[in-house]
């Protein structure tokens, strides 16, 4: 059946119960990225409130929350809990459809065409305090199915794709977090040669050493030994690509871009096998080459041409921690806080027997393969929800 006009003033019923009962009904805080969430410790204000009229509004399972201020950016959200939350008095509750239908109305008003109708209806004086009262809300019409079935198949099918983006994003985040504790307990710190954790098999102290006798250390722009451009064969030079994308995770790729004879000055050869480090303060965990290119001044290289590490297990100690902070301690005392070869060349590494590299450079892959499968399906889930918000709606 066709979807109906109708004015939101006649489904919305306002709720106004105030409280100071925050043992029974939490505080809660509304956000345009998560909706109505828990209230951090940071933000706890409950000792500011000395009046009546400070008192916070009860928040019922399935009723809805906005900011009138922030409305028209996605400040909207419904109590999914099973018990009742309170948020600040300042803001708007209110029921739809009496509470049969949340799910439908949570994704409905967080579309394009709803976030537009809420920024036409704002008013105020200044710009970047327009906001949505309740009041202009209740006259606000929208298209929607004549029916409750229609409208709780939608909402029903949100909220699961809602789970499935919040299941991800948990995954996602724990495998983040133990792949910060196992770089922080893999490595020795502290001057000690063992690591807290160890594989079964491995006892032997590691050994200490300054990284610069180990490696090959340097950096696009200083001179360097470089094929010469031969100007006659087609494929040439060509630039690597290397960076960070939420799709693809990290990533390196050869670009069509040649490099020219006047280019070389700021450039550096690569092979695979060869590792990059940023030399800002950005830091982080270097990437591992798989092709043959040149990349521009700015990034370290890293050549083990003695083969004293697994270059798996090289790429990750030079992120873990422990070598994050020697390289920030190096780079405070430089102008731009950058890093250079010498200063990362200071740097004290520990290194066990090769087969104990292999072992934790495999373990810590494997964590960062999971990584970024769960970051793929989220921002897979995250797509398809945008692109169904776009389509189920009028």
């Amino acid at each position: 059946d066709p979807w109906e006009q109708r004015k939101l003033g006649d489904i919305l019923q306002e709720r106004n119960v105030r409280t100071s009962d925050f043992e029974s009904n939490p505080i809660f805080s509304l956000t345009i990225e998560d909706g109505i969430t828990p209230k951090t410790d940071r933000y706890e204000r409950t000792s500011l409130i000395t009046k009546t009229e400070d008192l916070f509004k009860i928040v019922s399972p399935n009723e809805f929350v906005t900011n009138p201020m922030n409305l028209r950016f996605g400040a909207f959200g419904y109590n999914k809990n099973s018990f009742s939350v309170c948020v600040s008095g300042y803001y708007d509750v209110f029921s739809i459809d009496n509470d049969k239908c949340s799910g439908f109305w949570n994704s409905y008003f967080k579309t394009s065409v709803a976030l537009k109708r809420f920024d036409d209806a704002a008013t105020g004086s200044l710009i970047e305090k327009r906001r949505v009262k309740y009041s202009t809300l209740c006259q606000l019409i929208f298209l929607m199915p004549k029916g409750m079935d229609e409208k709780k198949r939608i909402g029903a099918f949100f909220d699961r794709l809602d789970s499935l983006i919040t299941l991800h994003q948990r995954k996602y985040d724990k495998l983040c977090v133990l792949k910060k504790s196992m770089l922080d307990k893999m490595f020795p710190k502290g001057g000690s040669l063992y690591p807290e954790i160890r594989f079964a098999g491995f006892t032997d102290p590691w050994e200490q050493r300054k990284l610069s006798e180990l490696v090959e250390i340097e950096r696009g722009g200083s001179p360097r030994p470089i094929e010469r451009y031969i100007t006659d064969d087609p494929c040439g030079l060509n630039w690597v690509k290397i960076g960070d994308a939420p799709e693809l995770g990290r990533y390196i790729t050869q670009t069509t871009e040649k490099i020219k004879p006047e280019g070389l000055a700021k450039t550096r050869q690569v092979y695979p096998g060869d590792l990059v480090l940023s030399n800002s303060m950005s830091f982080g965990r270097p990437y591992i080459m798989a092709i043959r290119g040149c990349i521009h001044d700015g990034w370290l290289l890293i050549r083990d041409a003695q083969k004293h590490f697994d270059p798996i297990f090289l790429c990750h100690m030079l992120g873990a921690p422990q070598m994050l902070n020697q390289y920030r301690m190096f780079a405070a005392g430089s102008t731009v806080n950058n890093l250079n070869k010498e200063l990362v060349g200071k740097a004290i590494v520990s290194l066990p027997s090769k087969d104990e590299q292999r072992e934790i450079g495999i373990v810590l892959d494997r964590l960062d393969s999971l990584i970024t499968l769960h970051q793929r399906k989220l921002e897979l889930l995250r797509n398809i929800k945008k692109s169904m918000l776009d389509k189920m709606f009028v």
